[in-house]
């Protein structure tokens, strides 16, 4: 990816706000190994806010990636969006993106690795971005939200951990019980990729662990309905009501978990 993603993407989105959107390119590494994550913020003001850690669908870090980071986080938050492939993996389409994602889908304790990277990289942050790190949420759409879930899984302590039409099996089910943060699942009610059986087995999981949870079910919507470039009629779609929905619950669940 060129070191000009920023500026480009910017300049990509900026036709579609009137706040001061910024997007940096944040680069690191994790065991010897390059990534490039973004920050997505408003600069307009200094002063501290809360930060979502954002793992994007499984076309990983992209122009839309800043733009569901910025419909996400606007002037309320400072977002990181998070690279669970390597900077050197840039998914040109869905094929390309099924290789990517299957391969860090298929091995958990990776995926989990690179997240709580992701989120320690954000929090090293703070000194360059007006970011309150004692206020850090996780958002995940797709690919996205299967991973903050194993985040969650992980044992890691965040604000609240939020997925938007994610897959919700794991490997292990016992390791629910090391969830130490609130979780909101926000889901299509006819999703062809996450069945009836797999919410019925993660409500199970949940149950079984104690966990602080809820699962919003949205009548009529399918998989990736928050995104604009969904067009796969009846399997993956973009339902402008259910996203809408599905922000403001996003909203309302940090608005309570990050005030507590």
């Amino acid at each position: 990816m060129k070191k000009t993603l920023g500026a480009m993407i910017l300049a990509g989105v900026a036709g579609m706000v009137q706040a001061e959107m910024v997007v940096k390119t944040v680069d690191y590494e994790i065991d010897g190994e390059a990534y490039q994550g973004m920050l997505v913020y408003d600069d307009a003001s200094t002063e501290q806010r809360p930060g979502i850690l954002m793992v994007p669908n499984w076309m990983g870090v992209t122009e839309n990636a800043a733009k569901k980071a910025w419909r996400a986080g606007g002037s309320d938050y400072v977002v990181f969006v998070a690279d669970l492939y390597g900077k050197d993996t840039r998914p040109a389409n869905t094929d390309e993106a099924g290789i990517a994602a299957g391969a860090v889908k298929g091995d958990r304790a990776l995926m989990r690795k690179r997240v709580n990277a992701a989120l320690d990289v954000f929090k090293s942050k703070a000194q360059e971005v007006p970011l309150d790190t004692s206020r850090i949420g996780a958002i995940g759409f797709c690919f996205g939200g299967t991973s903050v879930l194993e985040l969650a899984r992980s044992g890691t302590e965040v604000q609240g951990v939020v997925s938007f039409h994610g897959n919700l099996d794991t490997p292990n089910v016992e390791d629910a019980r090391q969830i130490r943060s609130p979780v909101l699942v926000l889901h299509g009610a006819i999703d062809p990729y996450v069945p009836d059986e797999q919410v019925a087995a993660f409500q199970d999981e949940m149950r079984a662990a104690d966990v602080d949870w809820q699962l919003i079910s949205y009548g009529g919507a399918v998989h990736s309905f928050t995104d604009p470039t969904a067009n796969a009629r009846g399997q993956a779609e973009y339902h402008p009501q259910v996203a809408e929905r599905a922000f403001g619950a996003m909203r309302q669940f940090f608005n309570e978990t990050m005030n507590q």
